[in-house]
């Protein structure tokens, strides 16, 4: 046997013990963007939560999958700019925190597929056409926050005694925001209660906003979730609150652990959790108009007793005892 003729029959041998999975060219690696209005430290639990749903669907960051993270830093003028970058990257997939990031991003692309982290009512704000068949690039998780407006209130009232003025601080500017505000001012109506709208679009507006609140004596403030400026300054909003002993109620209990009274709605990180799961179907094949809307399954009632006891406030024990969580 010549030589030639052995070296190529252990070259055949050798490919034929080479499996197919081996054979086979390095798999893609996935491009996902994340575009968060907030800034990085007050996005962080959430953009922690997505990549550890990522993590146990099996994708390790840098081997089979690249995150590229943007963040609006409080400011709405930037997201357009920031959509646009994160277009231009050719991603497989856009992750969106909230209302304005989904709109900023809605507005640069119908290609990519867009993951709605969170949305307050992606129907209401006219980001889908209908839950079950999203249409379009667009799908996700709601909030449905406008849909839990009237409990907060009520929520509110049961623990404020004599209630009767209400400071709602919100961002008109945003979509959802104005959904969550005509829900509250109806509800408000209802049980009897003066509503004072006090707009905050940009931090710039936080000082005139706090001014406002104090100078019409409200008994109380109110904050739906899609706020942007809100998220980021939550520390600062729950140390005016507590300074001026205004009882506060939210929608993310984030706002709670930075000292606010009282917050009810779904879990925002768990949210972004689920969000990795719609990623993974997308970068799987499946086509973002196939995957219905998914609303939360579970609200969370989050009651901070520590900051109760500093503003001098006895939260009844039949609230207490329906709290999912209690901050002592």
């Amino acid at each position: 046997m010549t030589k030639k003729i052995l070296v190529w029959l252990l070259a055949t041998v050798f490919l034929a013990t080479v499996s197919p999975a081996d054979a086979q060219q390095p798999k893609k690696i996935a491009k996902i963007g994340y575009l968060a209005p907030s800034t990085p430290a007050a996005a962080a639990q959430l953009v922690e939560a997505f990549r550890q749903g990522l993590r146990e669907l099996g994708y390790v960051e840098g081997k089979n999958f690249v995150l590229e993270l943007r963040y609006g830093e409080a400011r709405a003028e930037r997201l357009p700019e920031l959509a646009r970058e994160l277009v231009g990257l050719k991603l497989d997939v856009i992750v969106t925190a909230t209302d304005v990031a989904i709109a900023a991003v809605k507005r640069e692309t119908q290609q990519i597929p867009i993951v709605m982290g969170n949305s307050t009512d992606p129907v209401g704000t006219g980001f889908v056409t209908s839950l079950a068949h999203p249409g379009g690039n667009i799908t996700g998780l709601s909030s449905i926050s406008p849909e839990l407006s009237g409990k907060r209130l009520e929520l509110l009232r049961e623990v404020v005694p004599g209630l009767s003025r209400v400071a709602f601080l919100w961002n008109p500017d945003v979509r959802g925001a104005v959904l969550d505000y005509r829900e509250t001012e109806g509800a408000a109506g209802s049980l009897r209660l003066q509503l004072q709208s006090v707009e905050v679009v940009r931090s710039e507006d936080l000082d005139r906003a706090f001014s406002a609140i104090t100078k019409e004596r409200a008994q109380a403030l109110i904050m739906p979730a899609a706020n942007p400026v809100g998220f980021a300054k939550r520390s600062q909003i729950a140390s005016f609150a507590q300074k001026n002993r205004l009882p506060s109620m939210y929608a993310q209990k984030e706002y709670v652990d930075a000292g606010g009274l009282m917050s009810y709605g779904p879990s925002t990180p768990d949210m972004h959790h689920r969000a990795a799961t719609y990623v993974d179907k997308i970068l799987k094949g499946t086509k973002p108009a196939d995957l219905p809307v998914e609303q939360p399954r579970k609200f969370e009632l989050v009651i901070n007793l520590k900051t109760a006891r500093q503003i001098g406030l006895t939260i009844p024990p039949n609230v207490l005892a329906r709290a999912d969580k209690v901050i002592r």
